[in-house]
């Protein structure tokens, strides 16, 4: 009950402000009963403020029709109800951001004023008063409350964003000591895990020496072992720390690729090297990259493939742009199955490394029963950078089209199409409301000077003539807004009668001259005053 007594509060001190204007226009104009004219009202503008907060276009349908009231009285259009209208339209457009909704509700308003007006025959003043006043107690405090509506989400939308710079602060300081573990992990990875495994290879190897006594061998067989589980638990370890790996530095190898090459056939792995042409001059990252292609490829060559001759081929491709490394070990001999493959994460990391600058990686098996790792880099690492630039194109043409891309090319194509939208209507409501003004002013105008009978032309007229004499001073219509009172003024018995009012003015009152006709013939002529008074 707490949490809804703050707002309920808040209605009744609204009702309580616009009743006061309603009890005033009472005052000046009281209606047949009290009850009738102005505690029922006052109930139901109390019921439109309750409902208000939830249906805030039927609050508006409510007042709108507590404005009607006015409409069917003979003294002036307008009632105490005009602000309540007003303060609805303003919360209309301060709690609804949807202009799909008001629009209707104005729209039905309006008509249903217009057909309160024709069905009364009310007199032009009553009808500028619906075609202008209602309108635009509607329609200006809507943008007005569209406004604040639009400067609070502004508000809640820069506090968001310093909250967002906030976290993306703290973000890019944990990316930062997760991207230097990461490039830890890589070269631990590829430089320790590789010398572990050809210190495994030699103990390996040593052990078959002839020269060594039985206790010698058991020690190199424990050692061989020990070194394996140790490539193992650091695979494992590795694997808890590696991640994406797209920020690392490009830091130039510490030794060549021939170092590697003669490093590892001094540990007795048979290795054949050959170059297609002199290499071209390669950018730290993609020189880094190559050799830890070659050095991954030999790594799982002794590892997973002991005793197997390998051949390193390194050549240019596609007009010098790119440089082609292919790893090729044969199967491994009889008597040395090859090992399964628990991890693969060598791989993974080898690939996004070379994907990092643009290259292609593929690694599968042979014929033969060997296995084969083939990559493609370019020689320069800025010939894949467009690539991005290219895929921040493409998605915002997707976005434009209606296809995937990503969540901030879709918001912000959202945001720029709600800001279109949002400043079209703040034009195009106003200009349409001004072109219905000035429409419905000049429609009035129009008739109004239609209809006049020149007081010197009345003055002239004689009772008993035909009409055919003086047809030719008398307006293209008759008056078609007069008053109930004005229609109930006594006439003579069986005559037809018109009405023409004594001048065009717009919004000022004007006495109206009835012309009574027996057939053809003038029978009476009167001059009605513009509030007459009741026999």
């Amino acid at each position: 009950m707490a949490v809804e007594s703050g707002p309920a509060v808040r209605d009744a001190a609204l009702w309580a402000v616009l009743s006061v204007a309603a009890v005033l226009d009472y005052r000046d104009h009281p209606r047949s009963s009290v009850a009738l004219g102005l505690v029922l009202p006052l109930l139901v503008l109390a019921g439109a403020m309750a409902v208000g907060r939830r249906w805030p276009g039927a609050a508006v349908v409510v007042t709108n029709g507590l404005c009607a009231l006015g409409l069917t009285s003979s003294v002036t259009p307008g009632n105490g109800y005009l602000p309540a209208l007003a303060v609805s339209a303003y919360l209309l457009g301060a709690r609804s951001d949807r202009t799909g909704r008001a629009l209707p509700v104005f729209g039905g308003c309006l008509a249903a004023d217009l057909l309160l007006c024709a069905g009364l025959r009310a007199d032009p003043v009553w009808w500028f008063f619906t075609l202008a006043m209602l309108p635009a107690a509607m329609v200006l405090p809507w943008l007005a409350g569209r406004y604040w509506r639009a400067r609070q989400a502004l508000v809640r939308g820069g506090w968001d964003r310093a909250r967002v710079l906030e976290q993306q602060q703290r973000l890019v300081a944990d990316r930062a000591k997760f991207r230097e573990r990461t490039r830890i992990a890589a070269d631990m990875h590829d430089s320790l895990g590789h010398v572990l495994s050809l210190v495994a290879l030699r103990a390996g190897a040593l052990e078959l020496s002839p020269t060594l006594s039985g206790q010698d061998r058991e020690d190199l067989a424990e050692l061989r072992a020990a070194v394996s589980d140790a490539v193992e638990e650091l695979r494992e370890t590795i694997g808890v720390l590696r991640g994406d790996a797209d920020g690392d530095p490009p830091v130039a190898p510490r030794e060549s690729v021939d170092d590697l090459v003669t490093r590892v056939r001094a540990s007795g792995v048979t290795v054949d090297m050959h170059r297609e042409g002199a290499p071209p001059p390669l950018p730290p990252l993609v020189d880094r990259a190559v050799y830890r292609v070659v050095q991954e490829a030999l790594t799982n060559a002794v590892k997973h493939a002991p005793g197997s001759a390998v051949r390193i081929a390194l050549g240019r491709a596609r007009r010098d742009t790119e440089v082609t490394v292919r790893v090729t070990n044969s199967a491994p001999p009889a008597g040395r199955p090859a090992k399964a493959v628990t991890g693969n994460r060598g791989l993974a990391g080898l690939r996004e490394r070379v994907s990092l600058v643009g290259g292609t990686l593929r690694a599968e098996p042979c014929a033969g029963g060997g296995f084969e790792v083939v990559a493609v880099l370019p020689v320069r690492v800025g010939t894949s950078r467009p690539r991005f630039a290219g895929e921040a194109a493409a998605g915002a043409e997707a976005a434009s089209q209606g296809g995937d891309a990503p969540e901030s090319v879709r918001r912000l194509a959202a945001a720029r199409r709600r800001a279109r939208l949002r400043f079209a209507s703040a034009f195009a409501v106003p200009a349409g409301a001004g072109l219905v003004l000035l429409g419905s002013a000049a429609l009035l105008a129009h008739q109004l000077a239609s209809c006049v009978l020149r007081p010197a032309d009345y003055a002239a007229l004689r009772t008993g003539e035909e009409r055919a004499r003086f047809a030719d001073v008398l307006p293209e219509r008759p008056y078609p807004y007069p008053s109930h009172a004005m229609r109930a003024w006594p006439a003579p018995d069986g005559a037809a009668c018109d009405f023409y009012r004594s001048n065009g003015s717009l919004l000022g009152e004007a006495d109206v001259y009835r012309l009574c006709y027996s057939g053809s013939r003038l029978v009476a002529k009167d001059v009605l005053p513009a509030e007459p008074e009741r026999g």
